[in-house]
């Protein structure tokens, strides 16, 4: 079988980061780049009045991590350890891991397994529970998956073991004092990879929106977790937040803007809040992939208000 790890990471996004990095050079700032901002965590706040259907005077405080990418030494055990207690501490009513746990680059000095880094994770507590969905380099480096053309992952068998539910194209309900709030969990829509071809419109999903909706009762609120932001076009509006990850909000981001999105939408869902037929969030993401480098987005836990109503709060 032809090696997964080099077929995801010599792309167009590893090229364009490349010359990103190339440039923060000339400004010298790549060593905060890759040995300061990487290292740091930010607590992102989004307070939404949802107009879709919720209870009325129901909050739901929702923590979500995406994008760890565990490996030494850009992502250590002891460094997820220290975002597992940040979590924690926020006093989320539920948390959510929304994908990529596994690492998305070749520049390691050495991977960690899955059996390693899922206990980790394991130690996430909140009243509600911790649940999660997959991502593309969950299932890109996974090559048992890859040849069977179907889960489970390693991946995935790891954070239910470690006392996670993934959600994979599945629901779960959540209890909000007598009020049922619906959390969905989408498959990863890029998750198969082909043959032989390195084309990523050849790539395959194992998402289905439509079967993971039917699953909810008619008109009860509903949460979507997905890995990738691209399905948010499909979202319908009885869906009152959608939340994803895997842009890392373009990984550098110089004066703002990012110099590559990995989204056909180009920098439509990079990251942050988006109301459209309904509400997006976007993480920027903890960790790396294509090169060990964040500028201007430094790795970020989000924490989200929802609440009914209908007109966002900033």
């Amino acid at each position: 079988m032809p090696d997964r790890r080099r077929a995801v990471t010599v792309t167009r996004r590893t090229v364009l980061l490349g010359l990103g990095t190339a440039a923060l050079a000339g400004t010298g700032t790549t060593a905060y780049a890759v040995g300061v901002e990487p290292r740091r965590i930010v607590v992102t706040r989004y307070r939404i009045r949802t107009p879709a259907p919720w209870p009325a005077g129901r909050r739901l405080r929702i923590v979500a991590l995406s994008d760890l990418h565990a490996c030494e030494p850009w992502m250590p055990l002891g460094q997820i350890a220290e975002i597992v207690a940040v979590a924690n501490g926020l006093g989320g009513d539920v948390i959510v891991l929304t994908g990529d746990y596994v690492a998305g680059m070749k520049l390691v000095t050495a991977t960690i397994d899955a059996a390693r880094w899922a206990p980790v994770l394991g130690g996430l507590r909140a009243p509600l529970g911790v649940f999660a969905v997959l991502g593309n380099h969950d299932w890109w480096e996974d090559r048992t998956a890859q040849r069977r053309g179907g889960g489970p992952t390693i991946a995935g068998r790891a954070l239910e073991e470690a006392g996670i539910r993934v959600l994979e194209n599945a629901v779960s309900p959540l209890d909000l004092g007598g009020a049922t709030v619906w959390l969905a969990g989408l498959g990863d829509q890029l998750a198969l990879l082909p043959a032989r071809q390195r084309d990523p419109s050849l790539r395959r999903g194992v998402d289905d929106l439509a079967g993971t909706l039917a699953q909810i009762p008619s008109g009860a609120p509903a949460i979507l977790l997905v890995h990738e932001p691209d399905i948010f076009p499909k979202v319908p509006p009885r869906v009152a937040l959608t939340l994803a990850g895997h842009t890392h909000g373009g990984q550098v981001r110089p004066f703002g803007r990012p110099i590559v999105v990995p989204s056909r939408f180009g920098t439509r869902y990079a990251y942050g809040h988006v109301r459209e037929q309904t509400d997006l969030v976007v993480s920027g993401g903890l960790g790396m992939s294509g090169l060990p480098v964040r500028f201007g987005i430094p790795p970020e836990i989000v924490v989200v208000e929802l609440e009914t109503g209908n007109q966002p709060e900033p």
